[in-house]
């Protein structure tokens, strides 16, 4: 309702624009004010109009609020500072509508959208900043099908990385384990738990002697290469650590209908397709000198050609003259391809401009009955249909903002503006520990920690919060208050309550902040039943609804 109504003002504006100043804009930026006392809209176009009419704003604003006219919905439109107009609904109209569950018809865009999210590697314990991307996106999905869009659900696992190799580094040269003794261990119940910890082990043994990275890299060469022990080992621990994370996300009621693996990219030669499509359509090129010697690049995003470059005809000997640090390594001089070149090649596939498919095989099944299918090399024959989508929405930290644009980049190079326009990288910004809350969780601080505003995690240090240990500490606050407020409930009733109320506290925090802020997590502040927390809302549903219930009116919640 709320977009209906914004869409009914942006079109009453455009109409006014074009009928009193022969404009057409294309699109009218509507925001939300800092205060509903200011009302619940608020248009900056006055600001934007004045270069055109040579007018001051405020006196633009003035002339649209005063002669737009009445907007069905809307109560007025009232003058605000140098030039903003400020837009005031009908309360009552909309409480009455609210009530009735009247619901505006869907005007939607045909097509499906992918919304991708999660994405951890599957190397060990999902942790609190998984957390929050994982409910960003799965709060944009409900969002999107409550619009009533088709929406695809996947959460891409990246299998033959170097976080995977690690691991299995790990397990083969420093606990000195066989695939039997590793499969034992992957069947124990929190074998991410395992993981964890010998993840950061890892990491120390490489700090020890850096002759130890070789192994590494022998590790990851096998794993893309595919067909070997080692990589076997690879996919018994991604596998198992991938189980847990889904089932830990089950526990927020997050759900994905699609996993593909990064495995089939390579082996079902997805990536083979894009590299030929990359250098015939002159988006990649050998670079044979310099520091990156060996490699295959392309532009990095964001910079543009010399005048000399750009002067001369397209082609090797233009690209020649790029700087080193104006390229972005596609393929590596060993011949392994980064993380960014089976990026194009996933989307490409997610767009249908690939021409190659997965196999797939149901993988998972939720307490609801949905299936969640994940992607094999032969797989069955009668599963839904992924990929060829409208749009593409990637939720993926602000650390990858480089890399997401480069895919927008090599779509663009590849003369796939349409999809590039309809790639959209929803990014957000890291969770970090208020030192309160590290302390509160074991780990040691010095004065100086004690003094920051937050304490970054690092898995590699295997210092944060991991996410089934964060789960479990809110419900156990959560169902202390319930035990003290409702000690009349069966335990196994608290139980629930409390665990609705603790998920309902972590999805709200990690929801309020806008996506570009850190968040510093504290368990006290989350888990608040005072001011703007998740308790605190679930507790005005519930008195909104005993209020509407007296009161003979029909009650509606999702």
């Amino acid at each position: 309702m709320y977009r209906d109504l914004e869409r009914r003002l942006a079109q009453h504006v455009r109409a006014f624009i074009g009928r009193t100043y022969s404009l057409e804009l294309p699109k009218i930026v509507i925001e939300q004010p800092p205060q509903v006392e200011f009302g619940e809209y608020a248009l900056p176009l006055a600001f934007e109009l004045a270069k055109k009419l040579r007018q001051a704003p405020r006196k633009i604003a003035e002339e649209i609020a005063s002669g737009i006219g009445t907007i069905p919905g809307f109560e007025k439109l009232e003058l605000a500072g140098a030039g903003y107009i400020n837009a005031r609904l009908r309360r009552e109209e909309l409480a009455k509508v609210l009530v009735a569950d009247e619901r505006p018809g869907a005007d939607n865009p045909s097509g499906k959208i992918l919304v991708e999210h999660s994405s951890i590697n599957p190397n060990k314990a999902a942790h609190v900043g998984h957390l929050r991307n994982a409910i960003l996106g799965d709060t944009f999905v409900r969002l999107l099908k409550f619009a009533g869009r088709e929406v695809d659900i996947q959460n891409y696992i990246d299998n033959t990385g170097a976080q995977v190799a690690d691991v299995v580094v790990g397990f083969l040269n420093i606990e000195k384990k066989s695939r039997a003794e590793i499969e034992q261990l992957a069947h124990q119940p929190r074998f991410d738990y395992y993981c964890w910890d010998l993840y950061a082990l890892v990491s120390q043994w490489y700090a020890q002697d850096k002759q130890n990275l070789q192994v590494r890299q022998q590790a990851l060469h096998a794993i893309e290469e595919g067909g070997n022990e080692t990589a076997r080992i690879a996919d018994l621990i991604s596998i198992a650590v991938l189980r847990r994370h889904l089932e830990t996300m089950d526990r927020l009621d997050i759900e994905y209908d699609f996993l593909p693996r990064e495995s089939e990219i390579l082996h079902l030669h997805f990536w083979d397709a894009a590299f030929a499509k990359l250098k015939e359509g002159g988006v990649i090129f050998f670079e044979s000198e310099g520091k990156n010697k060996g490699c295959w690049v392309m532009r990095r995003a964001g910079t543009s050609r010399s005048e000399d470059a750009a002067d001369a005809d397209i082609g090797p000997s233009a690209e020649d003259k790029l700087a080193a640090e104006d390229q972005k390594v596609i393929v590596r001089s060993n011949g392994t391809v980064g993380y960014v070149g089976k990026d194009i090649a996933y989307h490409l596939w997610k767009f249908g401009l690939l021409g190659c498919d997965f196999g797939y095989r149901k993988f998972y099944r939720y307490p609801s009955g949905r299936d969640c299918w994940i992607s094999t090399a032969v797989g069955a024959l009668d599963h839904p249909h992924f990929g060829s989508v409208a749009e593409i929405y990637n939720v993926i930290d602000a650390r990858q903002s480089e890399a997401q644009s480069t895919v927008i980049e090599a779509l663009r190079g590849l003369g796939h503006g349409e999809a590039a326009e309809h790639y959209t990288h929803f990014s957000y910004e890291m969770v970090a520990l208020t030192p309160r809350c590290a302390g509160e969780l074991g780990y040691q601080l010095s004065d100086e920690d004690r003094a920051r505003p937050y304490i970054e995690v690092s898995g590699r240090k295997g210092f944060g919060v991991k996410a089934d240990d964060l789960l479990d500490t809110l419900i156990t606050s959560a169902k202390k208050e319930v035990d003290a407020r409702h000690p009349q409930l069966t335990d196994a009733e608290r139980l629930d309550i409390a665990t609705q109320i603790a998920i309902g506290a972590l999805r709200y925090f990690m929801l309020k902040f806008t996506k570009n802020s850190v968040i510093a997590f504290d368990f006290k502040e989350a888990l608040s039943f005072e001011g703007e927390t998740g308790p605190y809302a679930q507790y005005a549903v519930v008195r909104a609804t005993s209020i509407f219930r007296k009161a003979g009116l029909p009650v509606f919640l999702p």
